[in-house]
């Protein structure tokens, strides 16, 4: 048995002693999870009811892309703002005021008929939703022991899969049964009786009445293996780390790719392949469904490998360079039929979404629970600013495509950027993290939960 692993057993045993370990960091999970779910409802509609908009609207691809880009470019505030606000108030205040401002950003889109209306709505709500995953992020790294962090990450994460799940198949429904503007309302109502859930249940390990002294034991267990505690380090001293560079690098370069997925997927079936959202909506919640089983496997793997012994380093960087191979079959997506371009499709979401799993969680690997939600913040910024820049470029080269008549031609460009992303994402953070141990960064009082 190695170290790791005699480790753990001691961990375990200790946590035993105060008696069975009980699962309430699970209840916190599932909160996370509905939360992220309410979130990606809200990011989807946009796209989900494009065709409706294009006829009202009359606006281009470029156009669309552009307000695309203005909520991301507004999400990238957002994360920034957020991850110093959550580290310095605490996951509790900090989740419920992003939550309530987007649910009020995402009801505000049901008053705006112009393209400039809904460049307001989204810029709204891209900020008020920088909050979810700094205090997702932050919350996970409270309550759970670092082996179990990647599959809790990834089934909060999995809200995401299911939130694109569930909005293709209510959406257009709502959108032809009550208009457009209902599904909108729907999505802010859904995030203010999250709100309910949210207050009396969630409060840090040490002040949470309903956990046990075993569980709080477990999920302590490998605080001396933590980075050190003290004050926040603040965005400036994170930057003079070469870690957290690997992480922004990382965002920067893989997040737009779910961004294309979730904005254009409805279009590429319709341009592409003839199959408006009427007929369209099935495969794109196939889709949803393989990534979301596919992706909290990938969260699971590389903790069952830590369990096994395996280091951190060599259990999350085996598995994120095996979930960027995943991506690359992505190449023949337009070679294919309609329902194995499904599966490529899902194959390479479920890839992202476990590498992204991993990836947040080298965040709390190598930084203290103090800083998370600022590094989680930076990189997510980096993220949402390479998500400005790819909308608008599929956009204009789509519209460039669409006039000679080889709108295929444009999603193959776009398909091959999103394959080669990964390894040389993988490679830039191997060279700027070759480890993921803990920094040793205490500089004085101990920061909030």
């Amino acid at each position: 048995m190695t170290v790791n692993a005699n480790r753990q057993a001691a961990d375990e045993r200790t946590a035993e002693s105060f008696g069975p370990i009980g699962r309430y960091r699970w209840v916190i999970c599932s909160l996370l999870f509905l939360a992220t779910t309410v979130n990606y409802i809200d990011r989807q509609i946009l796209a989900l009811i494009k065709e409706f908009l294009d006829k009202e609207l009359g606006w281009t691809n470029e156009q669309f892309g552009l307000v695309n880009s203005a909520f991301q470019g507004a999400y990238a505030v957002g994360l920034f703002a957020f991850g110093w606000f959550i580290d310095r108030y605490g996951t509790k205040i900090g989740y419920a005021v992003s939550i309530a401002l987007w649910s009020v950003a995402a009801l505000s889109h049901a008053l705006v008929g112009s393209v400039a209306g809904f460049f307001g709505a989204r810029i709204f709500l891209g900020v008020s939703e920088g909050g979810n995953f700094p205090a997702a992020i932050k919350a996970v790294a409270l309550w759970f022991p670092k082996r179990e962090r990647a599959f809790a990450t990834a089934i909060f994460n999995s809200g995401t899969n299911v939130g694109a799940i569930i909005a293709p198949a209510l959406v257009p429904a709502i959108a032809l049964a009550l208009g457009w503007r209902a599904a909108f309302v729907f999505a802010g109502i859904a995030g203010f009786l999250w709100l309910f859930l949210w207050f009396p249940f969630y409060e840090v390990p040490e002040k949470q009445r309903r956990l046990s002294a075993a569980e709080l034991a477990y999920i302590n267990s490998d605080k001396r293996t933590d980075a050190a505690g003290g004050t926040p380090l603040g965005w400036r001293l994170a930057l003079t780390h070469r870690q957290a560079w690997g992480f922004i690098v990382a965002k920067f370069m893989t997040d737009p790719v779910w961004w294309f997925f979730l904005t254009w997927l409805p279009d590429y079936f319709k341009a592409s392949r003839g199959l408006d959202i009427k007929h369209s909506w099935i495969h794109i919640v196939t889709i949803y469904a393989i990534v979301t089983v596919l992706s909290i496997a990938g969260g699971w793997l590389t903790g069952n490998l830590q369990k096994r012994g395996w280091s951190v380093t060599r259990a999350r960087k085996t598995g994120m360079f095996g979930f960027a191979l995943c991506v690359l079959p992505i190449l023949f997506v337009t070679r294919v039929g309609d329902w194995p371009a499904v599966v490529l499709i899902g194959l390479a979401g479920a890839a992202h979404q476990a590498w992204s799993a991993n990836l947040f969680t080298t965040a709390s690997d190598v930084f203290a629970k103090k800083d998370v939600g600022t590094i989680v913040g930076l990189g997510g910024m980096a993220g949402a600013f390479g998500g400005v820049l790819f909308p608008w470029f599929s956009g204009k080269l789509l519209d460039h495509f669409h006039a000679i008549g080889n709108v295929t031609g444009g999603y193959s460009i776009l398909f091959g950027i999103c394959a080669s992303a990964y390894l040389v994402s993988f490679s830039i953070h191997h060279l700027l993290s070759p480890t993921l141990e803990p920094l040793s960064l205490d500089t004085g009082a101990a920061g909030r939960g």
